[in-house]
C-alpha cells in the first residue's frame, strides 16, 4: 500500500530553520506497530497520521506520534498536519478554519496564507509543581535556585513541568544534566525567561524544550508548539506577559523558530450573534518542503 507523504517545516524563519514533521495520508489501513516502526523510522521528533474523521465537526482524525509514543495532542504537528491536508487538496467545512480531531479532541486550526494557528486547548493539568518536582527540574536543566522566578504544572497532553528563569540569557546558557532525570518526577521540561521590554524588535520570550531520548539522554527540540501554547496560558495568566508577543526557540541547535501568540475570537464565530470568548491562539510558518510517497510493505512484519 502506497501512501502520500509530506515533510513539512513549521515554526520556521526561512527555509529548513523550523522544527519537521512527516506527515502520512491515508493511514487507516495501518497498524499501530506500523505507525509505531514508521515513527521510528522517520527519526523526527513527530511523525502524524490522517485517517478518517469520527466527529462531524472535524475535517479529520490525526494520531500523533514521538518515536514510539503515541501523543494525545502536539503544536508543531498539528499546524504541520494541518498544511500536509491542505496541500493533499483538503477542504475545509468552514472557509479559513480548519478542524483537527485528536486525542485531546478537537482544535482548531486558523489559516492565513503561509500562516496557521491552533487555539490553544486547556491545560490539563496546572499550578506549582511540589519542591520534590522542582528540585528535580533544576537537577535536570543544571540550573541554580538564584535563577529561578517561578516552576509549575503547563500539561496540555505531553506532560509538561516548565520552569520561568530571570533572564533569556539564563535559558540559553542552560546545559541539561540527562544523568539526573528520574521516572518519578516531570521528564517534559520546559524553560522560559523574559526579555527587556525595552529591546527594540527583539522577541518577548526565549524558550527551550527538552524530553528524555529513551536511551538515558535528553532531547532538545528545535521548536514546540504545545509547550509555547501553554507558556503563553501560564504567563498571560500570570500577568507576566501580555499578547500579542513573539518567542523564540531553537536558538542554541541552530534553528530559528519564532512562535506568534495572539489573542482573539474563533474566525468562525467572530460574526454570530454570541461570539465566543477570547482565547489564545499559537502560529507561525508551516511549508511543505517534502512531496513524496511511503510504502506501508516496508514496514510490514
Amino acid at each position: 500500500m502506497t501512501h502520500d507523504f509530506r515533510q513539512v517545516d513549521v515554526f520556521s524563519d526561512g527555509p529548513f530553520t523550523g522544527n519537521p514533521v512527516a506527515v502520512i495520508a491515508s493511514a487507516a489501513d495501518l497498524t499501530d506497530e506500523q505507525m509505531r516502526a514508521i515513527s521510528r523510522w522517520t527519526n523526527l521528533s513527530e511523525c502524524t497520521f490522517l485517517l478518517p474523521p469520527r466527529a462531524s465537526q472535524a475535517d479529520y482524525r490525526v494520531r500523533i506520534f514521538a518515536l514510539e509514543t503515541e501523543l494525545p495532542f502536539a503544536g508543531h504537528p498539528t499546524l504541520g498536519t494541518a498544511r500536509a491536508w491542505l496541500d493533499l487538496g483538503g477542504v475545509p467545512q468552514r472557509p479559513g478554519l480548519v478542524v483537527q480531531e485528536c486525542g485531546v479532541g478537537l482544535v482548531k486550526v486558523r489559516v492565513q496564507a503561509d500562516q496557521l494557528a491552533f487555539q490553544a486547548p486547556p491545560l490539563m493539568r496546572s499550578g506549582p509543581v511540589s519542591a520534590q518536582d522542582r528540585a528535580a527540574l533544576l537537577r535536570v536543566l543544571g540550573l541554580d535556585e538564584a535563577h529561578v522566578v517561578d516552576a509549575a504544572w503547563v500539561d496540555n497532553g505531553p506532560g509538561w513541568a516548565a520552569v520561568l528563569v530571570d533572564s533569556a540569557e539564563t535559558v540559553l546558557s542552560v546545559v541539561p544534566q540527562p544523568q539526573a532525570l528520574d521516572a518519578d518526577h516531570p521528564q517534559a521540561i520546559g524553560v522560559a525567561g523574559l526579555y527587556p521590554h525595552d529591546v527594540h524588535d527583539a522577541p518577548a520570550l526565549e524558550v527551550r524544550g527538552f524530553f528524555p531520548d529513551g536511551t538515558g539522554g535528553l532531547l532538545e527540540d528545535p521548536v514546540t508548539g504545545s509547550l509555547n501554547a501553554s507558556l503563553a496560558q501560564w504567563l498571560i495568566s500570570s500577568g507576566r506577559l501580555r499578547p500579542p508577543y513573539v518567542a523564540r526557540q531553537g536558538t542554541v541547535i541552530g534553528r530559528r523558530g519564532r512562535v506568534l501568540i495572539e489573542a482573539g475570537e474563533d474566525p468562525a464565530e467572530a460574526s454570530g450573534t454570541e461570539p465566543s470568548a477570547e482565547s489564545l491562539w499559537v502560529g507561525g510558518r508551516a511549508e511543505v518542503r517534502i512531496r513524496g510517497s511511503l510504502t506501508a510493505r516496508a514496514v510490514d512484519a
